[in-house]
C-alpha cells in the first residue's frame, strides 16, 4: 500500500527497457529493504490477537475499516488481497478463517507473505503478479477482494475494476483505498499548490527528474471519475465510503483528507451476507 506524495518517471528514457510497473516494482523492493512502513510485516503477538478476534486494518493510512465492511463470519469466505501483499492484512483474514490468496508484483510483498504464513503455520496461495493484465483467477473465485492503495501505481483504473467485477462471485465485496490527488499538487513542504492536474509523469516526464525516481516511483492521479465511477461502471453497487488524510504532515494537520475508502458490491445473492451499515 501506500502513496509516497510525488512520484513519477521523471525521464521517459528512465524506463526504456523495462516497462513503468517493473520499474515501480524494482523500486518499492527497495522501500521495502530501507524499511518502508507498508512492507513491514505484523508481529506474532499481532496475528495472536486476531485469533482472538481483536484486529484492526486500513485501508488507507490512518482510519481503520470499518468491522460491518466484511461480513459478519469470514469462515470459508475466499478473500483476494489485491496488490495487498506485505504480510500485514492477509494474516489477519487467515486468522478470521478465511481461505487466502494475495497477488502483488513486488518480489519483497509476496515473500513477506510467505514468511508470515510459514511463521503462523497458516496456508495462503501467493501470486507474483501485474494487476494492470487480466487477473490470473477464475470468473467468480472470490467472495471479497481487498485493495489497498496502490492503483496510484497504474495508468489506467477501469481494466482493473473490470477485472475485480469478473472474479468475484455475486454478493462478493470490493474494499479499496483511493487516492484523490491532493498530495499532486502540493509542493514538499505542503505549503503552496505548485502543480495543477491531471498528473500523468509518462505523458509529462518534467513532472519529476530521474533522481528523484527511486524515491517516488511512477505514479498517477486518477479522477473520482475514475476511482469511484469506475467502480459503479464495471457493474458494482456502491454501499459505504469516507475519507482519510496522509497520517503525518501539513494537510494531515489541517484535516484536509487525501485518500478515500471504498465498500462496493457485485450485484448477486443477497443471502451470501447483506451489508446493513
Amino acid at each position: 500500500m501506500g502513496l509516497k506524495r510525488h512520484g513519477g518517471c521523471g525521464a521517459q528514457d528512465a524506463c526504456a527497457g523495462e516497462s513503468y510497473t517493473d520499474l515501480n516494482a524494482r523500486i518499492i523492493d527497495q522501500w521495502i529493504a530501507d524499511g518502508w512502513e507498508w512492507g513491514t510485516p505484523i508481529s506474532h503477538e499481532r496475528y495472536l490477537a486476531a485469533l482472538e478476534g481483536d484486529w484492526s486494518m486500513v485501508l488507507t493510512p490512518v482510519r481503520t475499516v470499518p468491522r460491518d465492511w466484511l461480513f459478519a463470519d469470514m469462515r470459508g469466505r475466499r478473500v483476494l488481497g489485491l496488490a495487498a501483499g506485505g504480510g500485514q492484512q492477509m494474516p489477519l483474514f487467515a486468522a478470521m478463517g478465511a481461505v487466502c490468496t494475495v497477488l502483488d508484483y513486488s518480489e519483497r510483498q509476496v515473500a513477506s507473505e510467505r514468511l508470515v504464513a510459514e511463521r503462523e503455520g497458516y496456508e495462503i496461495r501467493v501470486v507474483r503478479a501485474d494487476m494492470t493484465r487480466p487477473l490470473p483467477f477464475d470468473d467468480g473465485e472470490f467472495d471479497l477482494i481487498f485493495h489497498p492503495v496502490s492503483n496510484c501505481y497504474v495508468e489506467d483504473v477501469l481494466p482493473i475494476w473490470r477485472e475485480c467485477f469478473r472474479v468475484l462471485a455475486p454478493g462478493g465485496r470490493l474494499l479499496a483505498g483511493l487516492d484523490n490527488g491532493f498530495n499532486y499538487v502540493v509542493d514538499d513542504d505542503e505549503e503552496r499548490i505548485v502543480r495543477g492536474l491531471p498528473y500523468n509523469p509518462l505523458l509529462d516526464p518534467s513532472l519529476i527528474s530521474e533522481d528523484e525516481l527511486p524515491e517516488w516511483g511512477v505514479q498517477f492521479f486518477h479522477t473520482m471519475d475514475e476511482q469511484i465511477r469506475g467502480q459503479i461502471q464495471a457493474g458494482f453497487r456502491l454501499l459505504d465510503l469516507y475519507e482519510d488524510t496522509n497520517g503525518s504532515g501539513r494537510l494531515h494537520e489541517l484535516g484536509i483528507p487525501s485518500f478515500w475508502a471504498t465498500l462496493a458490491e457485485k450485484p448477486g445473492d443477497a443471502a451470501r451476507g447483506g451489508y446493513h451499515g
